[in-house]
């Protein structure tokens, strides 16, 4: 590796990722692992792991990629996962909170979720705010107070969304010949999740800063991922840079937010998305 971009170098680190099997997980994943770091994929279901595992050992050593299920919304979970990364000698350095229940625009059928407001099931609610938000700052409390614990410090990326910062353009999701009252929209608990993604991160960013643990967040815009072309073209449309972002385009933010690299960065929130937010 060139002296220029040592600081990027995360040999001998261990990341640990949340809601690894999904989309953006692999890729975080991928990141890490490109940049030296052994990484521990954590999600729900063993198999959706292992499928996860299969397409990064393609391209990296699968002898640093380890897959533990935890269900970050459960307490006893995440501290069952500590304790055994504990036993095995693993420390966490790298924690990159990206669990979430996300709604999917995928062909031409809209948001899969279309609850809206007046109707959105409490249950839902719920759910999702567990896996999203409260998952993080359980999985920071225990991951982020060992870093803390032993002295060495450690970083805390928090996935976040460019609905963090504006909300959603609900006419993205309009479908001909529905009513008002029946459009599909994106649900009011991304937004939350998100935003409160942020003030959980700059609530951190402050709080184990004498033991040297940093908090950032990073908030992508729209992934294509096989949506229908006409939701495309209706982003693509909100977005200076015309498009929306490939899989693997939020990589170098990635390792540059886990590294040395940004070892000034704290507390921030980087929106990475095209530009829609200028707008």
């Amino acid at each position: 590796m060139s002296d220029r971009f040592k600081k990027f170098d995360l040999t001998g680190k261990t990341a640990l990722i949340t809601g690894a099997a999904g989309l953006l997980g692999v890729e975080h994943a991928a990141a890490l692992l490109e940049s030296g770091a052994t990484v521990i994929l954590t999600d729900i279901s063993m198999s959706a792991l292992e499928t996860a595992k299969a397409t990064l050992a393609r391209d990296a050593d699968p002898a640093r990629i380890v897959c533990l299920v935890m269900d970050v919304a459960d307490p006893a979970k995440v501290q069952a996962v500590a304790a055994e990364l504990d036993a095995q000698g693993r420390r966490v350095d790298i924690l990159v909170n990206n669990a979430a229940i996300d709604p999917k625009v995928k062909g031409e059928q809209g948001v899969m979720e279309t609850s809206r407001l007046e109707h959105f099931p409490l249950e839902q609610w719920n759910l999702q705010v567990a896996v999203g938000l409260t998952g993080a700052f359980l999985c920071s409390q225990v991951f982020g107070a060992a870093m803390a614990r032993d002295g060495k410090g450690g970083v805390i990326l928090n996935i976040a969304s460019d609905l963090s910062v504006f909300s959603p353009d609900q006419r993205l999701y309009r479908k001909e010949g529905l009513a008002d009252d029946m459009q599909p929209v994106k649900p009011v608990t991304y937004s939350v999740i998100k935003a409160g993604l942020i003030g959980l991160t700059r609530y951190l960013s402050t709080y184990w800063t004498e033991q040297g643990v940093r908090a950032n967040a990073l908030s992508p815009g729209g992934v294509f991922n096989g949506q229908g072309e006409a939701f495309v073209q209706r982003l693509a449309s909100l977005i200076p840079l015309g498009r929306m972002a490939s899989r693997d385009e939020y990589r170098a933010a990635v390792q540059f937010l886990c590294s040395d690299a940004s070892s000034y960065l704290n507390g921030q929130n980087i929106v990475m998305d095209g530009g829609r937010s200028v707008w």
